[in-house]
């Protein structure tokens, strides 16, 4: 979801995404470990209010992410849009719940996982034309709705998981105090000590928003994600070979990661 982002900080105007969000530094060396890092990763990367995105496009949009990278949901997304959302006067649920499978499937067949996940947005989309009567009686109620029931509400459609239904919240609904969790943040808040070696990503999601100010989530999300593609991947993170290459390591508890021996396992497997 991060893919419409800046590479670099710049904050506000249309290069910028919008408009920049209020950044203040928590307090140094008492701040909890998460603010510390998003305090940093908000120097380096970006900040900016979140929100404003269509709930029903932005569903789908994450749907076609799932298990694989933005190269590849990038096309699909805009495939889908030219075929299913031509004119102002389309509702998207409307049009997408009266899709054919076998040609919305080949529509979105860079996304993989295609005939899965064409059937999932043509099912969601008949719920949101007879639950909400479309795409703009869903956005309302992403937007205005209560947040215990609309997360609620979206936990409980099928093929909707809890990155899913975070990433509407933040991206569409705009809510402060969401962070989701996708693999490059579940790997980072356990490998540099913010969250439980052994969590899962609903651990890691508890353990990072009940220790981060609000409105410090939505860009900490998408700079983390950027943070674990430039320096802390999966298999060699920067800190591997050179500390001084990684511009975290005086913050980070290295969990998993062993300069010495260059060996990386999962953090989870640390834990006796």
């Amino acid at each position: 979801m991060s893919d419409d982002e800046p590479a670099e900080n710049i904050s506000g105007g249309d290069d910028g995404g919008g408009i920049p969000a209020a950044f203040v530094p928590g307090d140094g060396d008492d701040a909890p470990l998460v603010e510390r890092v998003v305090d940093r990763l908000g120097e380096r990367y970006w900040q900016k209010t979140y929100g404003g995105q269509d709930a029903f496009e932005c569903l789908v949009r994450t749907i076609l992410s799932q298990n694989t990278t933005d190269t590849a949901s990038q096309p699909a997304h805009d495939s889908l849009m030219a075929k299913y959302d031509h004119d102002e006067e389309t509702d998207l649920a409307a049009s997408l719940a009266d899709a054919h499978q076998p040609e919305l499937a080949e529509t979105i067949a860079s996304a993989g996982l295609y005939n899965q996940k064409s059937k999932t947005i043509i099912r969601l989309a008949n719920r949101i034309v007879e639950e909400y009567g479309g795409a703009d009686g869903f956005d309302e109620f992403v937007r205005e709705g209560d947040y215990d029931e609309v997360r609620a509400a979206l936990l409980n459609m099928k093929g909707v998981g809890p990155k899913t239904t975070d990433c509407v919240l933040l991206f569409a609904g705009g809510r402060d105090g969401v962070f989701p969790v996708d693999t490059h943040v579940h790997r980072i808040a356990r490998r540099m000590g913010f969250a439980p070696p052994d969590a899962d990503h609903e651990g890691v999601r508890e353990a990072i928003e009940s220790e981060l100010p609000p409105e410090k989530c939505g860009f900490g999300h998408t700079a983390m994600i950027q943070f674990g593609r430039d320096f802390c991947t999966a298999r060699k993170p920067a800190c591997l070979d050179d500390p001084e290459a990684c511009p975290m390591t005086d913050v980070c508890e290295q969990v998993g990661v062993y300069p010495d021996t260059g060996e990386v396992v999962d953090p989870s497997e640390t834990v006796e």
